[in-house]
């Protein structure tokens, strides 16, 4: 059922090479920024992660112009050291950085000047150039490359027990809920008097923090840093995405919290690290997020000493040279620091993931075992369970006509006398078009079922809207409902209501993909798996800022949202347990621990299966789903060293790059360092071609459980695939013992030749097994790469 192209413009439209919403619904401005920035997409510029409607604020391709200047992210080398106090003088870099826009022009006669001076993730800075003046910069001694900043868009009470999390035991006891850690988040601003932020009873910050509150922000032992590095110099929330991500990774426990009253009484919202410190850079507003302040942020985090930094931004794949985000977070490892992102909005396409370096851990969404529970029972007694978050109980009290038109099905307007009826919409969105639910308003309908897109599957992504009692059904069951309604004559009398169930927890299976959830395989990393991990992204609650309106008149403390830049802080704040448990582990440690604990399956003990109820594959959820109480605990870890990324990006990119991604003063270049193929860097999980030929590839594992300890190689290979590990067993006698191992993979004659047609993959697991641990990295062997060994 094809809508006319002429009406596309009301709707939101998914697109593999635009925002994945591109909203044109003509609503309250701030609400329409708050949708804007929902979903983390593929856009033509990075990007905030949730479900979007509303204006881009500049067209041109997301670049920020102003007449015949641009901002540029202008890379350099260090300044002399001579010129240099120590190390971190900030003055003598921000001159060394001005001396580059000496001479350069200025139009109309006056002199450009250093927006953002970067000394920590970067050596360089931001400046508005016209290309003229460029070429002149690019002409000074010490420049290394120029780009123009893009545009990157943003991409709970239940989830902490749905991941193992329960006050007073397990690792929340373990860790004394992340205290001590500190989590940056770089973002849309924080609002800090909501109750998920307060401070009863926590410590002042460790005393390594230099960070600080700008003005009128007050700090407390809570939230301990603020800055805003965006136009309107104030680190308010005005979009809520930046509330809702940092009550998600560590708000304080919150008793009674629901949102639009759902669920009796409401349920007590956590964090997943509650008593860890937060420290918050403003570099988006309702008007999008630029890259020069993005790495301004950054660049502050990681000097005010931040332990882990949460990005729910990002865009199109973009060579990692050239992405500002993993040029600044190859310097945050090297310093300790996890960068965790969103992995992206674009599925269910393959290909499509956002933040793809191997030194960021990528993030992918699934859901929880909640559903906001709205049952559409048809008059001959047929069931068909929804969703909604727009619930009014005596609403099931009644049944009504129920209508469909075949012809109007898009609900736009209708040809017919619709008043006291129920409506079927079907939509091409996946979330329901406002004017859609408006014109069944004003037509006289007093319900609406809308049927979901079928590429999502039985993914439901949920807004609030204030109208009409409503529910949302897969597009399986919407079939079902469309054609009970279709039945027989006109005048025949279908009737319909919703039961509305409010809240069901144990909902099963659990998690499935979401088909938002961007998928790989990487275009900027071949050969290493992305996305790295699954957490929980779809519908979830978390903090809001009340004087942000969702979608209507009343004022909320909680929303409701969904996107991969929900399912970051789940991880963000789990990296923090992490770091308090081991303080002394690095950034590749700490992803290594999260990734090889993962679940591969579900709540019923099954495969975990994506949107369509088809077994997802490792592109869809990486290594699996997060679990925090074993995260800490992993027994093994495969570490990956500053020099080792340097390795892999001179065999992928060359020199050129490695400067541009390490900068002068790292002392890395690709004469100095052991060029490592993709499929041999000691990734925690595993990416070969499926070929006959035997493909091997070496790791390394460092033992950090107990220091006797042995170790059981388990391969777990679909027929056909032949995976062969050397030794099979591995022996320790000492914490932090190193063993390597070789794993080759072959597949069986013929597997390779029928993948000619049609790309092929065939998936497996190699286990580490102990008697207390269990090491799990998946093996990906995909006909449609080229590695060498």
């Amino acid at each position: 059922m094809n809508k006319p192209a002429g009406d596309l413009s009301a709707h939101i439209k998914l697109s593999a090479a635009k925002c994945i919403f591109e909203p044109t619904m003509d609503r309250m401005a701030v609400a329409r920024a708050v949708c804007a920035l929902v979903f983390l997409v593929a856009a033509a510029c990075p990007v905030l992660g949730y479900v979007p409607q509303g204006p881009a604020r500049r067209s041109a391709g997301g670049r920020r112009t102003h007449g015949a200047a641009r901002t540029y992210i202008v890379l350099v080398d260090p300044p002399p050291p001579a010129g240099l106090q120590q190390a971190d003088d900030e003055a003598a870099h921000r001159l060394w950085h001005e001396s580059f826009l000496r001479g350069s022009g200025g139009g109309g006669g006056g002199r450009r000047h250093v927006r953002h001076s970067y000394t920590s993730v970067l050596s360089g800075f931001a400046a508005r150039l016209t290309d003229g003046e460029l070429v002149a910069v690019s002409r000074k001694p010490g420049f290394v490359r120029a780009f123009p900043e893009r545009r990157v868009q943003l991409m709970t009470t239940r989830t902490p027990a749905f991941l193992g999390l329960e006050p007073g035991r397990g690792v929340w006891n373990a860790t004394s809920y992340g205290e001590g850690a500190i989590i940056g988040f770089l973002d849309t601003g924080i609002d800090e008097k909501h109750p998920s932020f307060r401070d009863e009873g926590m410590p002042p910050p460790p005393a390594r923090w230099k960070g600080a509150c700008q003005p009128p922000v007050r700090c407390n032992n809570k939230l301990i840093g603020a800055a805003s590095f965006v136009g309107d110099n104030t680190t308010a929330d005005n979009v809520g995405h930046g509330t809702h991500t940092t009550g998600t990774a560590a708000g304080r426990f919150v008793e009674g919290a629901s949102a639009f009253d759902l669920g009796a009484g409401g349920g007590t919202a956590a964090g997943m690290a509650p008593g860890a410190h937060l420290a918050v850079y403003k570099v988006c507003d309702a008007q999008g997020c630029f890259e020069s302040d993005l790495l301004a942020g950054m660049d502050a985090a990681v000097k005010d000493g931040v332990d882990v930094l949460s990005v729910s931004l990002g865009g199109v794949s973009t060579p990692l040279d050239k992405d500002p985000i993993a040029i600044g977070a190859f310097a945050a490892a090297s310093k300790g620091v996890l960068v965790v992102c969103a992995g992206g909005n674009s599925g269910p396409l393959p290909s499509t993931l956002s933040n793809e370096a191997p030194w960021i851990l990528t993030v992918a969404a699934g859901s929880v075992d909640r559903s906001f529970r709205a049952t559409v029972r048809l008059g001959d007694g047929e069931m068909f369970q929804g969703e909604s978050l727009t619930q009014d109980k005596h609403f099931s009290s009644m049944v009504y006509p129920l209508y469909y038109s075949q012809g109007m099905n898009y609900c736009d307007f209708f040809d017919a006398n619709i008043t006291g009826m129920m409506v079927v919409c079907d939509t091409e969105t996946p979330v329901p078009p406002m004017s859609s639910i408006e014109a069944v308003w004003e037509a006289g309908g007093v319900g609406v079922v809308f049927v979901n897109e079928p590429d999502f599957g039985y993914t439901i992504v949920l807004e609030k809207y204030y109208n009409l009692p409503m529910s949302q059904v897969t597009a399986v069951d919407g079939t079902k409902i469309m054609g009970y309604a279709m039945k027989g004559s006109s005048k025949t009398n279908h009737t319909a209501t919703i039961v509305f169930n409010s809240t069901v927890v144990g909902v099963r299976p659990a998690p499935i993909v979401a088909a938002f959830s961007s998928r790989g395989p990487s275009v900027a990393s071949p050969g290493v798996l992305k996305p790295d991990i699954m957490a929980p992204g779809l519908n979830i609650l978390a903090a809001w800022p009340s004087l942000v309106p969702v979608e209507g008149p009343e004022s909320y403390s909680f929303n409701i949202i969904s996107g991969t830049s929900m399912a970051t802080p789940h991880v963000t704040g789990i990296v923090a347990l992490v770091k308090k448990a081991h303080p002394d582990w690095s950034a590749a440690a700490i992803k290594s621990a999260i990734m090889t604990t993962s679940s591969a399956v579900d709540n019923e003990g099954s495969r975990i299966m994506d949107e369509e109820h088809q077994t997802a594959s490792s592109y869809a959820v990486g290594a699996g789903h997060v679990v925090p109480a074993k995260a800490v605990d992993p027994g093994l870890v495969y570490d990956i060293g500053v020099r080792d990324y340097a390795g892999y990006i001179c065999e992928l990119l060359g020199e050129a790059a490695l400067k541009a991604i390490a900068g002068g003063s790292a002392n890395l270049t690709c004469t100095e360092v052991e060029p490592v193929a993709a499929a041999q860097l000691n990734y925690p999980a595993i990416v070969v071609p499926l070929r006959a030929e035997p493909f091997a590839v070496n790791r390394m594992v460092t033992n950090v459980g107990p220091a006797r300890s042995s170790y059981t190689a388990k391969v777990d290979a679909p027929e056909g695939l032949a995976v062969k590990v050397e030794p099979a067993e591995l022996e320790f006698t000492e914490v932090k013992e190193r063993k390597t191992f070789t794993v080759t993979v072959s597949a069986a004659a013929g597997t390779s030749d029928r993948a000619s047609d049609e790309q092929r993959i065939a998936e497996g697991s190699l286990s580490w097994v102990s008697q207390d641990h269990v090491v799990r990295s998946p093996i990906v062997a995909d006909s449609g790469i080229t590695l060498t060994s």
